[in-house]
């Protein structure tokens, strides 16, 4: 799917199997949970050259929650629209309710998506409860 931002057009398309290594290393590198990186759930923005310039994927969960969840995008992409449009392309894909953890620093960002930041005592899935309790 081609996705016009501020970067210009790029396209958002599923991952493919030769695109693991630089999906890994892009997690790696924004220092982001490294668990449950799994390519196949993945969608990557590429550019015209089809380089690989963002990468999001929403993962499930055995509770039945589903989790947006490593979103990056490379340096020099950052600030143009390239997150966006794969957080748009996940919400679509997905359909609500999709949950999520982050810094308190991007609770602005996702906030421009619909998400909410949930207060201590909030009922919320399994999962969500387990991880709020190890943070």
């Amino acid at each position: 799917m081609d996705e016009k931002t501020e970067a210009g057009v790029i396209q958002i398309r599923p991952a493919r199997r030769d695109d693991a290594y630089r999906i890994a290393s892009m997690v790696k590198a924004a220092r982001l949970n490294p668990l449950g990186v799994r390519w196949e759930r993945f969608r990557v923005a590429v550019d015209s050259s089809e380089d690989i310039i963002g990468c999001a994927q929403v993962k499930g969960h055995r509770d039945g929650s589903r989790e947006l969840a490593s979103l990056v995008v490379r340096g020099k992409w950052r600030g143009r629209g390239v997150g966006c449009a794969l957080v748009k392309a996940l919400q679509k894909e997905h359909g609500p309710p999709l949950w999520l953890t982050s810094r308190s620093s991007l609770v602005p960002y996702y906030q421009r998506f619909g998400f909410v930041e949930l207060e201590a005592g909030v009922d919320k899935p399994a999962y969500f409860q387990w991880v709020s309790r190890l943070v």
